[in-house]
């Protein structure tokens, strides 16, 4: 690029000199011109009194005039004889032509137009060239001057610029290899102003942050299934074990494989639930989503949810006085909303309420759970959306703590916001993306 920009710099230059060479030319061609059709319109006898009076008004001999026979013969003018290959009655050339006056005689380059009188004769007009290619020196002079400083500038700050960039690779190279070898935490920097590499490494940096919770979310996923599943299966172990030694009748035997297969059960349920997890968290499902009335969904899990709150001695209330819709997937938000609703019937005690709403604000659509139970405190606020937590006060609750996470990976994957309010009771709120009504 630095070459690139030293190159035009040079035609530019380049151009400007010609340009003002051309420019130059052209004005005495002018001149000259304007000078041979005032000679050309006068009458003989003064067309002689004008050539030796122009002659005598021009101290730095610029103009040159010569009036010659038909034959050549010298009649009046300070040039000696006609050049050699002369265009006559063409356009201005170049020539070089012997000027003799008081100073003597002098070859000199000029610009000159011939033309044939009436009477015979050839007249020359011309100005001195050497005029117009000082002028053409000096301003060229000028340019060469200017060329060198701003070659220099364009390879000064082609090179800046080019060291600033190759820092700022090697620097980005040296964090990717720490990266690589396993820094995650890594990142790559972040310049003062928002250039590419800025608004690139911004990108990356995005990218590297949600490799790292995948990452560790992964490695701590391992440890959380051996964890859950090692006394669901440990506990099957054992009753085989017992049964195998102590059963005597085949009434024990059964009762002992009922007890193994709800511990089978179990871990294939925490199983399910993970493969379901990832399943939802790695799946770009967009293709299934439309327009899905939030009221309808409502509605159906409260009619799911109505007989086993009634078997606890729950109240379930369902408020949806708005037909509220949203732009997703279905199938998913019912499990969503379902997994809420489980949770607040689950672990509000028996003569409690538990309400499902939904309501407009501003330009979101609110799916709110509301129940009157033991409530998530502050602390536990985003321990919850982690996989198998299990918060001490709910132990003995059944379930498996992959609930909350799994409504967490599908508000995720619809882009909308969930919330939980800690306090007294447990109020969730799923904050959808507004969509017009469905008609």
């Amino acid at each position: 690029m630095t070459c690139i920009f030293a190159a035009f710099t040079v035609a530019l230059l380049g151009f400007v000199y010609l340009k003002t060479k051309r420019d130059l030319t052209l004005r005495s061609d002018r001149a000259i011109a304007s000078e041979m059709e005032n000679l050309v319109a006068l009458p003989s006898g003064q067309r002689l009194d004008a050539i030796n009076e122009g002659l005598q008004y021009d101290p730095g001999r610029h103009r040159m005039v010569g009036l010659f026979g038909a034959h050549g013969d010298r009649i009046a003018g300070d040039m000696e004889g006609q050049p050699t290959d002369l265009q006559i009655d063409g356009m201005a050339q170049n020539a070089v032509a012997d000027r003799i006056d008081g100073l003597g005689r002098e070859q000199q380059a000029v610009r000159l137009i011939a033309r044939t009188l009436p009477d015979g004769n050839v007249l020359l007009v011309g100005r001195n060239a050497d005029e117009i290619e000082e002028i053409a020196r000096v301003v060229g002079g000028a340019l060469a001057m200017g060329l060198f400083p701003a070659v220099f500038l364009c390879i000064a700050v082609g090179v800046a610029l080019s060291a600033r960039a190759r820092e700022r690779i090697v620097e980005v190279n040296e964090r990717v290899q720490r990266i690589v070898a396993g820094s995650l935490r890594e990142r790559l920097p972040l310049g003062n102003s928002d250039d590419p590499f800025s608004q690139l490494a911004t990108i990356v940096n995005g990218m590297l942050d949600e490799m790292e919770t995948l990452i560790e979310s992964l490695a701590g996923v391992g440890r959380d299934i051996a964890h859950d599943l090692r006394t669901p299966l440990t506990r099957a172990r054992l009753m085989l074990e017992r049964g195998r030694s102590n059963a005597t009748t085949l009434e024990q035997l059964q009762a002992v494989a009922d007890k193994t297969t709800e511990a089978l059960d179990q871990s294939l349920s925490i199983i399910t639930a993970i493969l379901r997890l990832a399943e939802i968290e790695v799946s770009q499902r967009s293709a299934g989503f439309g327009h899905v009335a939030l009221a309808d969904i409502i509605r159906e899990v409260g009619d799911m949810y109505e007989p086993i709150a009634e078997d606890k001695g729950i109240s379930l209330v369902v408020q949806s006085p708005n037909e509220l819709t949203v732009h997703g997937d279905r199938d998913l938000l019912i499990e969503a909303v379902a997994n809420l609703v489980d949770n607040a019937v689950k672990f509000t005690p028996t003569g409690g309420r538990v309400e499902i709403g939904l309501v407009r604000s501003h330009d979101e659509t609110i799916v709110r759970v509301k129940d009157t139970g033991s409530g998530i405190s502050e602390q536990e606020r985003d321990a919850v959306l982690r996989r198998f937590y299990r918060s001490d006060k709910i132990r003995h609750t059944p379930g498996l703590g992959l609930g909350l996470n799994l409504v967490a990976a599908i508000v995720k994957l619809h882009g909308f916001r969930f919330t939980i309010h800690p306090g007294a009771g447990c109020i969730v709120e799923i904050a959808c993306t507004y969509a017009p009504t469905l008609t």
